[in-house]
This record gives structure tokens, C-alpha cells and sequence, in this order.
């Protein structure tokens, strides 16, 4: 595995000294790419692209290889169970659950009282209903989103009531003062961010002979589906929410950075986004959660574009598990953030650890028999109650416009 892994990492290097190749003659002969050089940058990209998801893939299949030989260690370690005498009994009991037999004859063993099987009491059934969804639901929306892979402040409550947040808006500052004058007042000023906890959910049916008869893993299917719906669905206004009966985005409350030039239809150079990481200043620069968040199209343009030394602004990761880089700090992307355009915000960059996700009860994957019973239909529902706000809205984050004509 590990041996492929290099390879691929080789194979990345390999592709992306072409696509600077194809760049960079380009650029000597002071043009802009021919429609043959466009198709070849493209699928460039394309190569990256999917070199990078078959690394994910290996790194994932490693993980569930380990999972699972943790799983069997520990099944492998348990005193086998011996023959129980009343082996046919237990048959004719399977045979009953399965429909084979309309009814069964059981003695009741002294001291067991029988109950009614509910999902609410564990014992009594609850212990029966899977509880793997609740880990696999968080890493599909962590994956789908953008804003939550970019590092922000993730607030998990038990319940859904408003939280305040008290922040800063302006500090102190001090100033010369003369022999024997008054030394002036400045007082910092506050605020209150609040985060509220806005549901969001999705109903999943599946007939009970499907559920029966399935030979792959629906349920693991089923819970990606929900997931990525939950996912996409609190990613959007994570992004552009307008904070009117849904979450705020990010890019609504960033602070403005750089606004492009006229009659380039809104796109950026590469001294924009010099000038748009510059406008961020140094503290939130400095962060461990400062990046670029911006869509998969944007960063197919930033990646053509060079400094003054003639060096790319973008540079790929040449180690697993590490991020892209775009001026030294690390690149997320998410399909809600605007393609360039007029007036559009398509490229933000700052410290994404001052937006705060806050998520109310976890995250809640339920299923019912009853539901759809005339119809003989599994129904699975999926909530999560969520919230978002940039806290810091100083200029912990700011966008990137296109010129306005």
C-alpha cells in the first residue's frame, strides 16, 4: 500500500510539471492558451483531481482494514460459546421470526418475566437498533462542506436555546499626553453575537424486503445518502445564508478585502490575491485555521496565476493527508461560494476558526417500522439543528469582489 501511495504521489508531481509547462510557454510567448492547450490543462486538472480521491480512497480503505482487524481481535478473544441443549428449540424459533411457522410453543423458564420490546429501553430492544449512523452522518457532512473542512468553532449543545456570544467590536488606544493635561477616555466596545438552532432533516424509505434480501450495505448506503442531504442542505446557508429564519454564511458576514477591475468580468490576478491575503492582518494570518475558501472552477483559474517572481501562487502537497497550498495557506472548496463574476464574493480568506458552527443535540438518525406500516415500508429520518455566525466580524475573514462594470 504504502509503495502505491508513492507512486501516486510521484504520478501527482509528474502532472502538475506538465500543466507548469504548458503554462509557462504559454506565458513566454505572451498569449493566452490555445483551445488544444485549454483541453490538455483541463484534463490536467482533472488528473490531480482524480489522483487526489483515489489517495482518500486508499487512506479510508486502510482505516476500515484496521476497524475491522481490531473487530475480529476482539471477536477472536472471546471464550467460544458451547452447544446449548436446547439447540432445536432455538431453531424452531428462527423459523418462526423468519414467517416459516405460524406460531411456537415456549416454556417459560422460571424467574423470566416477559416484556413489552421497545426501542426507547435498551434492553428491550433499543440495544438491537444500529448505532453506527451517528459517526458516519458526521463524517459525510464534514466532507460535503466546505466551511466545516475550512476549520471553524464547532459548539455541541445537549439543547436548543439561544446562545449569546459576547465579543469586541473596538479596543482601547492610548495616546501622548503633555505634563499636568488630562489623560483621555477610550473605552473598548461590545457586542453580542447570538446562535440559535435550525432544523434540518430528511425522511428516507425503504420496503422490508429490500432491507431483508439486500446483499450490499443499504443501512451504510442509507446513512451516506442522509448524510450528504443534511450536509448540502445546512452547507449552503453555512456559505450565503442571509440570517433570516436560517443560519448566517460566512461569506454574508465577511468583511470586504479587495474589490477586482472593471471589464474583467469580475475575475481576480494574481496581485488580488496578494493584496486580499495582505488585507487580512497578521494575527488572523498567523492562525492554524487561516485559509482560501473558494469553489472548484475559481481555483482551476488561481492555479495559472504567478507572482512577480514568476513563481505559482499555488502549490501541490506532496505528502499525504496534507492540504494544497495557495500563498503558503491551505485551500478548501465548496460549491456554494459564487463563481467569479460581476459584483460576485468568489474568493474569501482569513481565520475560519471565528465562525462558529453551533449543533444542537448531536446529530439524530432514527427509524421506524410504523410509519408507512399500511405500505410495509422502513421509514429512516435524519435531523440535525444547526446554526452559523462569523463571530469576529472585524475582519477575521474577508472576500474578494468582482468589479462592479
Amino acid at each position: 500500500m504504502t509503495a502505491f501511495i508513492k507512486a501516486l504521489q510521484e504520478k501527482r508531481a509528474n502532472v502538475w510539471e506538465q500543466t507548469k509547462e504548458l503554462l509557462d510557454t504559454a506565458e513566454k510567448e505572451k498569449r493566452d492558451l490555445s483551445a488544444e492547450e485549454e483541453a490538455k490543462y483541463q484534463a490536467f486538472n482533472a488528473d490531480l483531481d482524480k489522483i487526489d480521491a483515489r489517495v482518500k480512497d486508499l487512506t479510508e480503505a486502510e482505516q476500515r482494514t484496521k476497524d475491522a482487524e481490531s473487530a475480529f481481535a476482539g471477536l477472536l478473544a472471546k471464550p467460544q460459546e458451547q452447544p446449548r441443549k436446547d439447540a432445536d428449540k432455538d431453531s424452531e424459533l428462527r423459523r418462526w421470526a423468519r414467517g416459516e411457522m405460524r406460531g411456537i410453543d415456549i416454556a417459560k423458564p422460571d424467574g423470566v418475566a416477559f416484556r413489552d420490546l421497545v426501542k426507547g429501553t435498551a434492553t428491550a430492544g433499543g440495544n438491537t437498533v444500529p448505532t453506527t449512523f451517528y459517526g458516519q452522518l458526521m463524517a459525510h457532512l464534514i466532507e460535503v462542506s466546505g466551511i466545516m473542512m475550512a476549520g471553524p468553532t464547532v459548539l455541541n449543545t445537549s439543547s436548543g436555546e439561544s446562545i449569546e456570544i459576547p465579543v469586541t467590536t473596538a479596543h482601547s488606544s492610548a495616546a501622548l499626553t503633555t505634563e499636568a493635561n488630562p489623560i483621555g477616555e477610550s473605552d473598548p466596545a461590545f457586542a453580542k453575537r447570538t446562535l440559535g438552532a435550525y432544523k434540518y432533516g430528511v425522511l428516507l424509505q425503504a420496503s422490508s424486503e429490500l432491507l431483508t434480501d439486500t446483499g450490499v450495505d443499504l443501512e451504510g448506503y442509507l446513512a451516506m445518502q442522509a448524510g450528504r442531504a443534511l450536509g448540502n442542505a445546512f452547507g449552503v446557508h453555512a456559505i450565503t445564508g442571509d440570517g433570516s429564519s436560517k443560519p448566517t454564511g460566512v461569506i454574508t458576514s465577511a468583511s470586504a478585502g479587495v474589490t477586482g477591475g472593471t471589464a474583467v468580468v469580475g475575475a481576480f490576478t494574481a496581485d488580488n490575491l496578494i493584496d486580499l491575503y495582505y488585507s487580512v492582518i497578521a494575527p488572523y494570518r498567523n492562525s492554524t485555521s487561516c485559509g482560501w475558501l473558494m469553489r472548484d472552477s475559481t481555483l482551476g483559474a488561481a492555479r495559472k496565476l504567478k507572482d512577480g517572481q514568476g513563481q505559482y501562487l499555488w502549490q501541490p502537497s506532496l505528502q499525504l493527508g496534507a492540504p494544497d497550498t495557495l500563498l503558503s495557506k491551505p485551500v478548501n472548496t465548496d460549491p456554494n461560494v459564487a463563481a467569479p463574476a460581476l459584483s460576485a464574493k468568489s474568493v474569501a480568506f482569513g481565520d475560519f476558526s471565528q465562525y462558529f458552527v453551533r449543533l444542537a443535540g448531536g446529530v439524530r438518525f432514527e427509524r421506524s417500522d410504523d410509519y408507512a406500516f399500511n405500505s410495509d415500508l422502513v421509514t429512516f429520518r435524519a435531523i440535525i439543528r444547526a446554526d452559523g455566525l462569523l463571530i469576529d466580524q472585524t475582519g477575521a475573514v474577508k472576500v474578494f469582489t468582482g468589479g462592479a462594470s
